[in-house]
């Protein structure tokens, strides 16, 4: 280890913060520079750089879980290529999604980064890039998203970690062996491109403060913040209830059988560590949602770092207290050739993490987030241009209510951070979808002493012919709640909506053509505490807002209206409406 005593603090932060900007401003290439609205709109991306001992220390992330999968990821594809055949100017392409840490269309390009060399050899080797983002097309059975495949191989094309650049140049095989496996080459040889753009702009950053600050005072700085990371994670943990708690929830289906899949995670915090194990598991399923151990690891490291130092830059100290348990063969540890593509488990069992943890510290951890993303696309043939077309979009949840507030909503889930939704207006224009109605549900959170954030109502009408893809996971069992908080109803996803091919379904491809209709009802969050202790004047604005009708503001919370209340426009409160209350449905889980 270099000797920290050399670098004083200003540096220190100097070095830090020029390595966080670096992330940040790669981020900005790729974003600039994409071809698919996935990555450009929605973020569905990760980006990180490692010093030349593989440690993470600096990172800009799209999807939070994307940065565990990038540490693991680049790990495995460093011991396949081999360090000694790695050499300036060298981009490595990895989607084998035992070692990537996810499916096949999440491309993981990864560049070691080497000083200058006068003499015209390979100089030192001072760090590794890593950008990870989504391609629309690999050469899958299926244009779009892999709903019900049953082994790794109907997934799309595999590269376990194959040179794309070879000493700066372009590897002409590979690419065009890539464009012609793709029914969509433009976007995917376009968002390959970009990935690259924001590997060399990483690479100059890198570079420049290496040889501005040299190479030993960077190095100190990472140890530096390495450390400090993990001192302050100790203090966290130590400062948390010890002890374990266990939580159960259940998958909808594995694409090929109704069949609910069972979820287990037992979370341990003691003797300085916290261990997340999911023995208890179903073992592997035959359908695409069982998950790589790499993106296990990193659904528990959202969890973990949200829990001990959500405000911190992100550096390899931070999980060095974190241990990740499960079973090869199981849920959660896909081996070879299990189907890994649909992963949605990860999103779920995030939100078991948190449940097994609010038994232990209801005071820290707020309720159920709508319990998963509600995903969806359209693939089809463009009018215009004639061209095939695979578009997707994550639709907003109501996040749980806390001890000391309500959810909001609707937002994206927590386990997206800074994603976003693709827009209406690019959905329109680059699909055959046509958007009649998007509103806020009411009634649709969880009741409370604190409110679960509302979910969302969206109308789809379909102008061109296609396949609609619904994927969401929990459509059969309600989010839960906390301290007697109302627990809302699941996500539901209708199609055909009002026909007589009406009909509800969770993961599904789904023929459609002009005039047909889909209704997404995405879910609020878990209410907290007792609704009868709610503030009346928080109710009274939920009401004025549309977040809770007359009649279950009445029923539920206890609500009545003075006879002079008015609401926010002047007019007189209505008499309840004669209708169903909402109320606290009951647990759905499968026995």
């Amino acid at each position: 280890m270099t000797d920290t005593s050399r670098v004083d603090g200003a540096a220190t932060e100097v070095v830090r913060s020029y390595l966080v900007a670096a992330a940040e401003e790669m981020r900005s290439a790729l974003v600039r520079t994409a071809f698919n609205p996935v990555i450009y709109e929605v973020y569905d991306f990760g980006i990180s750089i490692y010093d030349a001992r593989l440690r993470l220390v600096a990172e800009s992330t799209g999807l939070s879980r994307f940065l565990g999968a990038n540490d693991y990821s680049i790990r495995k594809g460093v011991e396949y290529v081999g360090r000694e055949n790695l050499h300036p100017g060298d981009i490595v392409l990895l989607n084998y999604p035992y070692w990537n840490a996810a499916h096949a269309y999440d491309a993981t390009l990864f560049a070691p980064v080497f000083l200058p060399d006068s003499s015209g050899g390979d100089g030192p080797l001072i760090g590794f890039l890593c950008v990870r983002a989504h391609w629309m097309d690999l050469g899958a059975k299926d244009p779009g998203y892999v709903l019900d495949s049953t082994d790794m191989h109907q997934e799309g094309v595999i590269f376990p970690g194959t040179k794309v650049f070879r000493r700066g140049e372009p590897v002409p095989e590979i690419i065009e062996l890539i464009r012609f496996n793709s029914r969509m080459p433009e976007l995917v040889i376009g968002d390959l491109h970009a990935q690259v753009a924001a590997l060399r702009t990483g690479e100059r950053r890198l570079i420049e403060l290496v040889e501005r600050f040299g190479p030993a005072t960077v190095a100190t700085v990472v140890d530096t913040a390495i450390a400090a990371a993990e001192a302050s994670t100790a203090d966290a943990l130590a400062a948390l209830p010890q002890g374990s708690w266990t939580a159960v929830d259940w998958l909808d289906d594995d694409g090929i059988t109704d069949d609910p899949i069972r979820m287990q995670v037992t979370v341990t915090i003691a003797d300085g560590t916290c261990t997340v194990d999911f023995t208890g598991s179903s073992p592997a399923v035959a359908g695409p949602v069982n998950l790589p151990y790499g993106s296990t690891i990193a659904t528990a490291r959202v969890a973990f770092k949200a829990l001990t130092t959500p405000t911190e830059q992100t550096n390899a100290g931070h999980f060095t207290a974190l241990r990740v348990v499960a079973e090869p063969g199981s849920l959660f540890h896909a081996v070879y050739p299990a189907a890994t593509f649909t992963q949605w488990t990860g999103t779920v069992a995030m939100e078991l993490i948190y449940r097994a943890l609010a038994q232990g510290m209801p005071d820290r951890l707020a309720a159920s987030s709508g319990g998963d993303v509600p995903g969806f696309m359209m693939v089809g043939t463009h009018p215009d241009t004639g061209q095939l077309y695979a578009v997707s979009n994550n639709d907003p949840v109501g996040w749980g209510a806390s001890p000391d507030h309500d959810g909001i909503g609707p937002a994206n889930h927590l386990c997206q951070t800074q994603a976003r939704n693709t827009p209406v207006e690019v959905l329109e224009a680059r699909t055959g979808m046509f958007f009649e109605r998007l509103e806020i549900r009411t009634d649709s959170g969880g009741a409370g002493r604190h409110r679960g954030g509302p979910g969302l109502r969206r109308d789809i009408r379909f102008a061109t012919a296609g396949e609609f893809l619904s994927v969401v996971k929990k459509t059969r069992s309600a989010p839960w709640a906390l301290d007697g908080g109302g627990r809302p109803d699941p996500i539901q996803v209708i199609v055909h909506p009002g026909t007589d091919r009406e009909r509800r379904v969770s993961t599904r491809r789904t023929p459609v053509a002009p005039g047909d209709r889909v209704t997404l009802l995405t879910a609020g969050g878990g209410g907290h505490g007792d609704p009868r202790r709610r503030d009346p004047e928080a109710v009274r604005a939920d009401v004025a807002e549309g977040y809770v009708s007359p009649a279950a503001a009445r029923d539920v919370y206890g609500y009545v209206p003075p006879a002079a209340a008015r609401d926010v426009d002047g007019v007189p409160v209505p008499a309840p409406a004669e209708r169903p209350a909402m109320t606290t449905p009951d647990d759905r889980t499968p026995a």
